[in-house]
């Protein structure tokens, strides 16, 4: 498992090492787009937990529903935001010669369509507030959620997002799409190391009550 994990991260290192000779770390949009990736999940997790700590926003919005409405709503702004700032910086930096084929762009547009079956299906099983941290509002599933995608990969979410980031990169044939790919991907395996085993805890004080999230 360490050997696995270690190797993995040496491989991620070389990749983003090979893509940093075509991007331009220092561009403005560059910079707004890493910051808004890394962003995203530090407030949502921040304001969830001070939310289950406290319950400071469902008392304001006087219900917990409301208040995780309210949550999930900002954090699909943020998202919006995010999206918006990626794909400005990959327009901002010059393509990658050989990534500009219909086949690398059809791999793309795959990618885009797994993606977004992989965010809607688990958005449709988990509900809204299932999908925006209701378990830290109080608001807890009943049961463990297995089917489609969850009865494939763990974290469809994250990770249908992340193959739309790398789809819509390749369909740019950008490197620099490329390289903010492998900081979402890295940033989401922080939130996931993150979120699970706080989640894990809510449950665990639920006695006969289990779920499975993003």
């Amino acid at each position: 498992m360490w050997r696995f994990s270690a190797c993995s991260w040496r491989a991620d290192l070389c990749v983003m090492t090979w893509l940093l000779h075509y991007v331009d770390p220092l561009d403005l949009g560059f910079v707004a787009a890493v910051l808004t990736i890394a962003f995203n999940p530090f407030f949502w997790n921040v304001v969830a937990r001070w939310e289950h700590r406290t319950r400071k926003l469902s008392h304001a919005f006087r219900s917990p529903h409301l208040a995780c409405y309210s949550l999930g709503g900002v954090i699909l702004l943020l998202n919006v935001l995010r999206s918006h700032c990626f794909t400005q910086a990959m327009l901002s930096q010059p393509k990658m010669e050989g990534l500009d084929n219909l086949t690398t762009y059809c791999l793309g547009l795959a990618l885009l369509g797994v993606g977004t079956v992989f965010v809607l299906s688990s958005f449709f099983a988990l509900g809204f507030t299932g999908t925006f941290l209701g378990d830290y509002f109080g608001i807890l599933k009943e049961a463990r959620v297995t089917t489609f995608p969850f009865s494939i990969v763990d974290n469809p979410m994250y990770w249908g997002s992340t193959a739309n980031y790398l789809g819509w990169a390749l369909m740019h044939a950008s490197p620099t799409g490329l390289l903010l790919t492998v900081v979402v991907a890295l940033v989401y395996v922080v939130a996931i190391l993150y979120e699970e085993p706080f989640t894990a805890e809510i449950y665990r004080q639920k006695p006969g009550k289990s779920h499975r999230r993003r």
